[in-house]
């Protein structure tokens, strides 16, 4: 049967989709699944099963699907890669292998070839295939087994990659090309973060994904050109490569399918080699607004109403990853205007933004915060956000700043709003100029968002709402989810996230007690009393809502509370 016939016989296509399928597949070089998907034709799935049932062979969703090492053994890395197929099953001498592209002309007999088995053909979903090649094989399998057939190792000139899009470069050299698949595959992973960790017997790659961290399977061998690995990123980051002994910093630029990735790296020599942690920031992100952060619309208003303020300081407090500077760039982006100058001084900068001016900390020639600043105000500004608040001078001259007519933006490491003041106070400034410059203290969190695919309702039990502190009373308001997993979310049962936010106005009765250097315990409980909702009772209310889960909020919340 010609493959017309076959297309038309699933049912699936009409005559002149079967035309256009088969004109795009030729014009384009792509599969014919391909180029059902592509025109909108029909799901991929519902194609491939429909196209099973006509071929007479299995349809499968690889899912959880556990494939025994030695039937992996049976195909090479290289063809798995080449052909987008996994290996299932063995059975008489046939092996079963599953593909979403059964039309590719020289597929059956490439297979033959490199397993010396008959082959039995079974469809699958590209998505599910990627997904197990990953799981069983690891991240650059092919790489690594061909670095293993040529036992050499290349490493290519630094010019090669800077500023060089990942999807359009000639990658000849090995372990050039295991490192770009690293990173493109935690770009795809939507991380934040790759840890590089060193152990006895294999070099760990880690994926922080949302705030938690995932191992990302990898050829067993690959401890093997860890050091040349390592180098690799060392020259893409203009580090000295010869030096092991000393911890270094370096930066990367780099262009992913057009958009422009700065990639901060930092190596730490451990026991068994060098540690190598790289922070991507996405540069050509677009700037996420005040209603995107996640804030219910009376805390919206409460930070609208602060920084259209002529003075004083607004200070954002959480540890490290709870998303400060991006809520400092999301209110920054809101004053954004032409009769507004702002200035900020940053260690380092992570996003560059239009219309203001950014300064960069350069502490080995002496350029720190408290400099920058002292200068700064030399510069006619209206607005001024300083990074980090990290000694006396800097809090002291921000404070006298935001005292003689400018609005001030910072942050602090602190666990709750009420933290950020006696920090303040610890630091040795004076009372009484922390009462009279400081607006409000907002302290945040980042929960993970529920998978809106697969997110379930439930029910817990009511003694462990008691212990976690949940309001039972409150059930009524909403209905209470819990994660699941599925192809969208890659199986965690969570897309994104999300901010939690206490939001803590100074009013007269708080500066008194500022003044007085009451503790922060005091400070909270006299601004619970105006009205100030903790970061937990704004998580409760995001489990009410279906965003997020109670354990999420107790996970970001647990030191607090």
């Amino acid at each position: 049967m010609t493959m017309r016939g076959i297309l038309r016989r699933t049912g699936m296509l009409s005559e002149a989709q079967v035309s256009a399928v088969l004109q795009k597949a030729q014009a384009d070089a792509v599969s014919v699944t391909q180029a059902v998907v592509e025109q909108g034709f029909a799901r991929e799935d519902m194609f491939l099963e429909a196209l099973a049932k006509t071929l007479q062979a299995p349809f499968v969703r690889l899912g959880d699907m556990a494939v025994d090492p030695t039937i992996l053994a049976k195909l090479p890395a290289k063809a798995v890669f080449q052909y987008h197929v996994i290996p299932l099953a063995l059975e008489q001498g046939v092996l079963t292998v599953a593909t979403n592209n059964p039309f590719d002309p020289g597929l059956l007999d490439a297979l033959r070839l490199a397993s010396g088995c008959r082959i039995r053909l079974a469809l699958a979903p590209t998505a599910d295939i990627a997904t197990a090649v990953k799981k069983f094989y690891g991240v650059g399998a092919d790489t690594v087994e061909r670095l293993m057939q040529d036992d050499r190792i290349e490493v290519a000139p630094e010019q090669t990659l800077l500023k060089a899009d990942l999807s359009e470069l000639d990658q000849e050299a090995s372990i050039v090309r295991f490192v770009n698949q690293i990173i493109w595959e935690a770009y795809q992973e939507r991380a934040t973060d790759i840890h590089m960790e060193p152990m006895e017997r294999q070099l760990r790659i880690r994926y922080r994904v949302d705030g938690v961290l995932h191992q990302t399977p990898l050829p067993a061998q690959l401890s093997r050109f860890q050091a040349a690995i390592i180098s690799r990123i060392k020259v893409m980051a203009n580090m000295d490569i010869a030096e092991k002994r000393l911890p270094q910093d370096g930066r990367i630029g780099m262009r992913i399918q057009g958009e422009d990735i700065d990639i901060r790296v930092s190596t730490m020599p451990t026991v068994y080699g060098e540690s190598v942690s790289l922070r991507l920031l996405m540069r050509g992100k677009e700037f996420i607004g005040i209603h995107d952060l996640g804030m219910n619309e009376r805390d919206v208003r409460a930070i609208r109403r602060l920084i259209e303020r002529p003075n004083g300081i607004i200070l954002v407090t959480g540890p490290t990853g709870s998303g400060k500077s991006t809520s400092l760039y999301a209110y920054l982006h809101e004053i954004n205007r032409i009769d507004q100058r702002i200035i900020t001084v940053e260690d380092p900068i992570e996003y560059e933004m239009a219309g203001i001016n950014q300064i960069s900390v350069k502490p080995d020639i002496g350029l720190t915060f408290a400099t920058a600043l002292r200068h700064i105000l030399r510069q006619d500004p209206d607005v001024i956000m300083v990074g980090e608040i990290r000694d006396f001078e800097t809090a002291e001259i921000a404070i006298r700043a935001s005292l003689t007519g400018h609005l001030v933006f910072s942050t602090l490491h602190t666990n709750d709003a009420a933290g950020a003041i006696t920090r303040l106070l610890d630091m040795g400034v004076e009372p009484f100029l922390v009462a009279s410059s400081l607006e409000a203290v907002v302290a945040q969190r980042l929960v993970r968002r529920l998978c809106a695919q697969c997110r379930q309702p439930h029910t817990p039990d009511t003694a462990l709402l008691a212990a976690s502190g949940f309001p039972v009373n409150r059930l009524k308001e909403g209905t209470l989810f819990e994660h699941k997993g599925c192809e969208a979310c890659r199986m965690t049962g969570f897309k994104g996230r999300t901010g939690i936010y206490e939001i803590l106005l100074i009013n007269d009765a708080i500066e008194a007690l500022i003044v007085a250097r009451a503790s922060s315990n005091a400070i909270k409980q006299e601004a619970i009393r105006h009205g100030l909702q903790t970061l937990r009772e704004d998580g409760w209310a995001k489990c009410l809502a279906g965003i997020t889960t109670i354990e999420e909020v107790l996970r970001v919340t647990e030191e607090v509370d």
